[in-house]
Protein backbone atom coordinates (compact mmCIF):
# COMPACT_ATOMS: atom_id res chain seq x y z
CA UNK A 1 0.00 0.00 0.00
CA UNK A 2 2.87 2.38 0.84
CA UNK A 3 4.37 1.89 -2.63
CA UNK A 4 1.00 2.60 -4.26
CA UNK A 5 0.69 5.88 -2.35
CA UNK A 6 4.20 6.92 -3.35
CA UNK A 7 3.46 6.00 -6.95
CA UNK A 8 0.24 8.04 -6.97
CA UNK A 9 1.97 11.05 -5.42
CA UNK A 10 4.78 10.81 -7.96
CA UNK A 11 2.31 10.49 -10.85
CA UNK A 12 0.32 13.46 -9.58
CA UNK A 13 3.49 15.53 -9.31
CA UNK A 14 4.49 14.55 -12.84
CA UNK A 15 1.11 15.58 -14.28
CA UNK A 16 1.23 18.87 -12.36
CA UNK A 17 4.72 19.52 -13.65
CA UNK A 18 3.69 18.75 -17.24
CA UNK A 19 0.75 21.14 -17.05
CA UNK A 20 2.80 23.90 -15.45
CA UNK A 21 5.65 23.58 -17.93
CA UNK A 22 3.47 23.00 -20.99
CA UNK A 23 4.57 25.02 -23.99
CA UNK A 24 1.22 25.11 -25.74
CA UNK A 25 -2.22 26.68 -25.69
CA UNK A 26 -5.41 24.88 -26.75
CA UNK A 27 -8.30 26.65 -28.47
CA UNK A 28 -11.86 25.50 -29.13
CA UNK A 29 -12.81 27.63 -32.14
CA UNK A 30 -15.96 28.34 -34.09
CA UNK A 31 -14.02 30.70 -36.36
CA UNK A 32 -13.05 29.37 -39.78
CA UNK A 33 -10.99 32.20 -41.24
CA UNK A 34 -7.58 31.98 -42.90
CA UNK A 35 -6.42 35.04 -40.95
CA UNK A 36 -6.55 32.98 -37.74
CA UNK A 37 -3.94 30.58 -39.13
CA UNK A 38 -1.68 33.56 -39.84
CA UNK A 39 -2.17 34.92 -36.32
CA UNK A 40 -1.39 31.66 -34.56
CA UNK A 41 1.65 30.99 -36.73
CA UNK A 42 3.00 34.46 -35.98
CA UNK A 43 2.42 33.93 -32.26
CA UNK A 44 4.24 30.59 -32.36
CA UNK A 45 7.25 32.19 -34.07
CA UNK A 46 7.29 35.04 -31.55
CA UNK A 47 6.90 33.00 -28.35
CA UNK A 48 7.66 29.36 -29.14
CA UNK A 49 4.25 28.47 -27.70
CA UNK A 50 2.39 25.99 -29.91
CA UNK A 51 -1.23 26.81 -30.69
CA UNK A 52 -3.57 23.81 -31.04
CA UNK A 53 -7.03 24.40 -32.52
CA UNK A 54 -10.15 22.24 -32.50
CA UNK A 55 -12.93 23.57 -34.74
CA UNK A 56 -16.66 22.92 -34.49
CA UNK A 57 -19.93 24.80 -34.03
CA UNK A 58 -20.19 27.03 -30.97
CA UNK A 59 -22.97 25.02 -29.35
CA UNK A 60 -21.11 21.76 -29.92
CA UNK A 61 -17.94 23.17 -28.36
CA UNK A 62 -19.80 24.54 -25.34
CA UNK A 63 -21.41 21.14 -24.80
CA UNK A 64 -17.99 19.56 -25.03
CA UNK A 65 -16.67 21.91 -22.34
CA UNK A 66 -19.59 20.97 -20.09
CA UNK A 67 -19.01 17.24 -20.58
CA UNK A 68 -15.23 17.43 -20.15
CA UNK A 69 -15.42 19.48 -16.95
CA UNK A 70 -12.13 19.61 -15.05
CA UNK A 71 -10.54 17.24 -17.57
CA UNK A 72 -10.93 19.60 -20.51
CA UNK A 73 -7.70 20.39 -22.38
CA UNK A 74 -9.17 23.66 -23.68
CA UNK A 75 -7.72 26.97 -22.52
CA UNK A 76 -9.70 29.32 -24.73
CA UNK A 77 -13.04 29.35 -26.52
CA UNK A 78 -13.54 31.67 -29.49
CA UNK A 79 -16.72 32.41 -31.40
CA UNK A 80 -18.14 34.94 -33.87
CA UNK A 81 -21.14 35.83 -31.72
CA UNK A 82 -21.43 37.56 -28.35
CA UNK A 83 -24.62 35.59 -27.79
CA UNK A 84 -22.67 32.32 -27.70
CA UNK A 85 -20.17 33.84 -25.27
CA UNK A 86 -23.03 34.86 -22.99
CA UNK A 87 -24.40 31.33 -23.27
CA UNK A 88 -21.04 29.95 -22.12
CA UNK A 89 -21.09 32.30 -19.15
CA UNK A 90 -24.58 31.10 -18.31
CA UNK A 91 -23.59 27.43 -18.21
CA UNK A 92 -20.52 28.18 -16.09
CA UNK A 93 -17.69 27.03 -18.36
CA UNK A 94 -15.66 30.28 -18.34
CA UNK A 95 -13.58 32.22 -15.82
CA UNK A 96 -13.03 35.98 -15.67
CA UNK A 97 -10.15 37.54 -17.57
CA UNK A 98 -8.39 40.06 -15.37
CA UNK A 99 -5.38 41.45 -17.22
CA UNK A 100 -4.44 45.12 -17.53
CA UNK A 101 -2.73 44.76 -20.92
CA UNK A 102 -5.68 43.01 -22.54
CA UNK A 103 -8.23 45.39 -21.03
CA UNK A 104 -6.26 48.46 -22.11
CA UNK A 105 -6.01 47.09 -25.67
CA UNK A 106 -9.77 46.92 -26.24
CA UNK A 107 -12.46 49.60 -26.62
CA UNK A 108 -14.54 49.85 -23.45
CA UNK A 109 -17.92 49.69 -25.18
CA UNK A 110 -17.03 46.37 -26.84
CA UNK A 111 -16.11 44.58 -23.60
CA UNK A 112 -18.13 42.22 -21.46
CA UNK A 113 -19.31 44.29 -18.51
CA UNK A 114 -18.70 41.28 -16.25
CA UNK A 115 -15.21 40.48 -17.56
CA UNK A 116 -15.80 36.94 -18.83
CA UNK A 117 -14.87 37.50 -22.48
CA UNK A 118 -12.72 39.76 -24.62
CA UNK A 119 -13.51 40.97 -28.18
CA UNK A 120 -10.83 40.74 -30.84
CA UNK A 121 -12.79 42.18 -33.78
CA UNK A 122 -16.28 43.39 -34.59
CA UNK A 123 -18.46 43.61 -37.68
CA UNK A 124 -21.49 45.68 -38.61
CA UNK A 125 -24.68 44.06 -39.88
CA UNK A 126 -25.38 46.67 -42.49
CA UNK A 127 -27.35 47.16 -45.68
CA UNK A 128 -26.04 46.89 -49.22
CA UNK A 129 -28.05 48.14 -52.17
CA UNK A 130 -28.01 48.04 -55.94
CA UNK A 131 -26.15 50.93 -57.52
CA UNK A 132 -28.59 50.81 -60.46
CA UNK A 133 -31.98 50.35 -58.80
CA UNK A 134 -31.79 51.99 -55.37
CA UNK A 135 -30.99 55.52 -54.29
CA UNK A 136 -29.17 56.11 -51.00
CA UNK A 137 -31.90 58.60 -50.08
CA UNK A 138 -34.38 55.69 -50.02
CA UNK A 139 -32.57 54.16 -47.02
CA UNK A 140 -32.74 55.04 -43.34
CA UNK A 141 -33.19 52.40 -40.61
CA UNK A 142 -33.59 48.68 -40.00
CA UNK A 143 -37.19 49.47 -39.12
CA UNK A 144 -37.75 50.90 -42.61
CA UNK A 145 -37.06 47.48 -44.14
CA UNK A 146 -40.65 46.66 -43.14
CA UNK A 147 -41.93 49.41 -45.46
CA UNK A 148 -44.04 48.07 -48.37
CA UNK A 149 -41.78 50.00 -50.79
CA UNK A 150 -39.34 47.06 -50.42
CA UNK A 151 -41.91 44.43 -51.42
CA UNK A 152 -40.19 41.64 -53.41
CA UNK A 153 -36.86 43.48 -53.19
CA UNK A 154 -35.20 42.35 -49.93
CA UNK A 155 -32.58 39.59 -49.72
CA UNK A 156 -31.29 37.92 -46.56
CA UNK A 157 -30.06 34.57 -45.31
CA UNK A 158 -32.08 32.18 -43.14
CA UNK A 159 -33.29 32.71 -39.59
CA UNK A 160 -31.15 29.80 -38.38
CA UNK A 161 -28.05 31.90 -38.97
CA UNK A 162 -26.44 33.32 -35.80
CA UNK A 163 -25.92 36.74 -37.42
CA UNK A 164 -29.64 37.16 -38.07
CA UNK A 165 -30.51 35.80 -34.64
CA UNK A 166 -28.21 38.40 -33.11
CA UNK A 167 -29.82 41.17 -35.17
CA UNK A 168 -33.30 40.07 -34.09
CA UNK A 169 -32.10 39.85 -30.48
CA UNK A 170 -30.93 43.47 -30.71
CA UNK A 171 -34.25 44.58 -32.19
CA UNK A 172 -36.14 42.73 -29.46
CA UNK A 173 -33.95 44.32 -26.78
CA UNK A 174 -34.21 47.83 -28.23
CA UNK A 175 -37.83 47.89 -29.42
CA UNK A 176 -39.72 45.26 -27.45
CA UNK A 177 -41.62 42.10 -28.34
CA UNK A 178 -44.56 43.57 -30.29
CA UNK A 179 -42.38 45.81 -32.45
CA UNK A 180 -40.03 42.91 -33.20
CA UNK A 181 -42.93 40.68 -34.28
CA UNK A 182 -44.50 43.41 -36.43
CA UNK A 183 -41.13 44.19 -38.02
CA UNK A 184 -40.37 40.57 -38.83
CA UNK A 185 -43.85 39.96 -40.25
CA UNK A 186 -43.52 42.85 -42.68
CA UNK A 187 -39.90 42.09 -43.56
CA UNK A 188 -40.86 38.53 -44.52
CA UNK A 189 -43.55 39.99 -46.80
CA UNK A 190 -40.82 42.00 -48.54
CA UNK A 191 -38.52 39.05 -49.36
CA UNK A 192 -37.49 38.81 -52.99
CA UNK A 193 -37.04 35.04 -52.52
CA UNK A 194 -36.94 32.52 -49.70
CA UNK A 195 -33.85 33.02 -47.53
CA UNK A 196 -30.87 30.96 -48.67
CA UNK A 197 -27.09 31.06 -49.00
CA UNK A 198 -24.56 33.12 -47.08
CA UNK A 199 -24.01 36.87 -47.09
CA UNK A 200 -21.85 36.70 -50.22
CA UNK A 201 -24.77 35.06 -52.02
CA UNK A 202 -27.09 37.94 -51.13
CA UNK A 203 -24.70 40.41 -52.76
CA UNK A 204 -24.32 38.18 -55.83
CA UNK A 205 -28.12 37.99 -56.08
CA UNK A 206 -28.35 41.79 -56.16
CA UNK A 207 -25.73 41.87 -58.92
CA UNK A 208 -27.80 39.27 -60.83
CA UNK A 209 -30.96 41.37 -60.49
CA UNK A 210 -32.75 38.97 -58.12
CA UNK A 211 -33.26 41.66 -55.48
CA UNK A 212 -32.33 45.24 -54.73
CA UNK A 213 -31.26 45.42 -51.07
CA UNK A 214 -29.71 42.97 -48.61
CA UNK A 215 -28.72 42.61 -44.96
CA UNK A 216 -25.09 41.47 -44.72
CA UNK A 217 -22.07 41.54 -42.44
CA UNK A 218 -19.60 44.26 -43.35
CA UNK A 219 -16.53 42.06 -43.76
CA UNK A 220 -18.11 40.06 -46.58
CA UNK A 221 -17.97 43.14 -48.81
CA UNK A 222 -14.25 43.49 -48.10
CA UNK A 223 -13.74 39.83 -48.97
CA UNK A 224 -15.65 40.22 -52.24
CA UNK A 225 -13.78 43.35 -53.31
CA UNK A 226 -10.41 41.76 -52.52
CA UNK A 227 -11.23 38.38 -54.07
CA UNK A 228 -9.08 36.75 -56.74
CA UNK A 229 -12.30 35.85 -58.57
CA UNK A 230 -13.40 38.59 -60.93
CA UNK A 231 -17.05 37.58 -60.59
CA UNK A 232 -16.88 38.28 -56.84
CA UNK A 233 -15.14 41.61 -57.36
CA UNK A 234 -17.84 42.57 -59.87
CA UNK A 235 -20.57 41.60 -57.38
CA UNK A 236 -18.93 43.75 -54.71
CA UNK A 237 -18.72 46.69 -57.08
CA UNK A 238 -22.40 46.33 -58.04
CA UNK A 239 -23.53 47.46 -54.58
CA UNK A 240 -22.97 50.29 -52.14
CA UNK A 241 -22.78 50.28 -48.33
CA UNK A 242 -25.32 51.84 -46.00
CA UNK A 243 -25.12 52.04 -42.20
CA UNK A 244 -28.68 52.13 -40.80
CA UNK A 245 -29.98 54.06 -37.79
CA UNK A 246 -27.41 56.85 -37.93
CA UNK A 247 -29.67 59.80 -37.12
CA UNK A 248 -29.07 62.04 -34.10
CA UNK A 249 -31.77 60.34 -32.03
CA UNK A 250 -31.22 56.86 -33.39
CA UNK A 251 -29.34 54.03 -31.66
CA UNK A 252 -26.77 53.26 -34.35
CA UNK A 253 -25.94 50.24 -36.50
CA UNK A 254 -26.09 46.78 -34.94
CA UNK A 255 -22.71 45.17 -34.38
CA UNK A 256 -21.47 41.81 -33.17
CA UNK A 257 -18.03 40.66 -32.12
CA UNK A 258 -15.62 37.80 -32.44
CA UNK A 259 -14.36 37.14 -28.96
CA UNK A 260 -12.39 34.86 -26.66
CA UNK A 261 -13.29 33.46 -23.26
CA UNK A 262 -10.94 31.71 -20.85
CA UNK A 263 -12.22 28.26 -19.97
CA UNK A 264 -12.98 27.57 -16.31
CA UNK A 265 -10.28 24.90 -15.97
CA UNK A 266 -7.67 26.21 -18.45
CA UNK A 267 -4.53 24.06 -17.95
CA UNK A 268 -2.29 26.57 -19.75
CA UNK A 269 -3.69 29.83 -18.41
CA UNK A 270 -0.44 31.81 -18.58
CA UNK A 271 0.05 30.90 -22.24
CA UNK A 272 -3.57 31.76 -22.97
CA UNK A 273 -3.11 35.20 -21.42
CA UNK A 274 -0.02 35.76 -23.55
CA UNK A 275 -1.99 34.85 -26.68
CA UNK A 276 -4.80 37.26 -25.79
CA UNK A 277 -2.29 40.03 -25.09
CA UNK A 278 -0.84 39.42 -28.53
CA UNK A 279 -4.17 39.16 -30.41
CA UNK A 280 -5.47 42.42 -28.93
CA UNK A 281 -2.19 44.24 -29.59
CA UNK A 282 -1.48 46.53 -32.52
CA UNK A 283 0.45 44.03 -34.67
CA UNK A 284 -2.18 41.28 -34.56
CA UNK A 285 -5.09 43.72 -34.80
CA UNK A 286 -3.57 45.10 -38.00
CA UNK A 287 -3.32 41.56 -39.33
CA UNK A 288 -7.00 40.95 -38.58
CA UNK A 289 -8.24 44.06 -40.36
CA UNK A 290 -6.03 43.74 -43.44
CA UNK A 291 -6.77 40.06 -44.02
CA UNK A 292 -10.29 39.54 -42.69
CA UNK A 293 -11.81 43.02 -43.21
CA UNK A 294 -13.38 43.07 -39.76
CA UNK A 295 -13.20 46.16 -37.57
CA UNK A 296 -10.47 46.20 -34.89
CA UNK A 297 -11.34 45.89 -31.21
CA UNK A 298 -8.24 47.95 -30.46
CA UNK A 299 -9.12 51.66 -30.91
CA UNK A 300 -5.51 52.50 -31.85
CA UNK A 301 -5.74 50.44 -35.05
CA UNK A 302 -7.45 51.65 -38.22
CA UNK A 303 -9.65 49.41 -40.38
CA UNK A 304 -8.35 48.27 -43.76
CA UNK A 305 -8.31 50.82 -46.58
CA UNK A 306 -11.31 49.15 -48.21
CA UNK A 307 -13.34 49.42 -45.01
CA UNK A 308 -12.12 52.97 -44.32
CA UNK A 309 -13.46 54.00 -47.73
CA UNK A 310 -17.01 53.39 -46.45
CA UNK A 311 -16.61 56.08 -43.80
CA UNK A 312 -17.20 55.91 -40.07
CA UNK A 313 -20.47 55.05 -38.38
CA UNK A 314 -22.25 55.19 -35.04
CA UNK A 315 -22.56 51.74 -33.54
CA UNK A 316 -25.38 50.52 -31.33
CA UNK A 317 -24.09 50.58 -27.73
CA UNK A 318 -26.49 47.90 -26.51
CA UNK A 319 -24.81 45.56 -24.00
CA UNK A 320 -23.65 42.78 -26.29
CA UNK A 321 -24.67 40.17 -23.73
CA UNK A 322 -28.24 41.05 -24.70
CA UNK A 323 -27.59 39.18 -27.95
CA UNK A 324 -27.56 36.06 -25.79
CA UNK A 325 -30.18 37.05 -23.22
CA UNK A 326 -32.82 37.57 -25.93
CA UNK A 327 -31.74 34.78 -28.31
CA UNK A 328 -34.57 32.36 -27.50
CA UNK A 329 -37.13 35.14 -27.85
CA UNK A 330 -35.63 36.12 -31.20
CA UNK A 331 -35.95 32.55 -32.47
CA UNK A 332 -39.59 32.49 -31.37
CA UNK A 333 -40.22 35.68 -33.36
CA UNK A 334 -38.71 34.11 -36.47
CA UNK A 335 -40.85 31.00 -36.05
CA UNK A 336 -44.01 32.99 -35.40
CA UNK A 337 -43.55 35.23 -38.44
CA UNK A 338 -42.53 32.59 -40.97
CA UNK A 339 -38.93 33.71 -41.50
CA UNK A 340 -37.51 30.43 -42.83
Amino acid sequence: MKYCIILLISLSSLISCQIKNSNEVNIYSQRHYEVDKIQYKNFEKLTGIKVNVIKAGADELLERLINEGKNSPADLFVTVDAGKLQKGVGVGVFQKIDNNIINSNVSNDLKDLNGYWIPITYRARLLVYSNDRVSKSDLSTYEDLANPKWRNRLLVRSSSNAYNQALMSSLYANLGKKAAIDWSTNVVANFARDPKGNDRDQVKAIAAGQGDIAIVNSYYIGLLLSSEKQSEVDAGKAVSIFFPNQGNNERGTHINISGFAMTKNAPNKENAIKLLEYLTGIEAQSTYVNNGYEYPANPNVLPSKIVQSWGGFKRDTLDLNALGFFRNEAIKVFDQTGWK
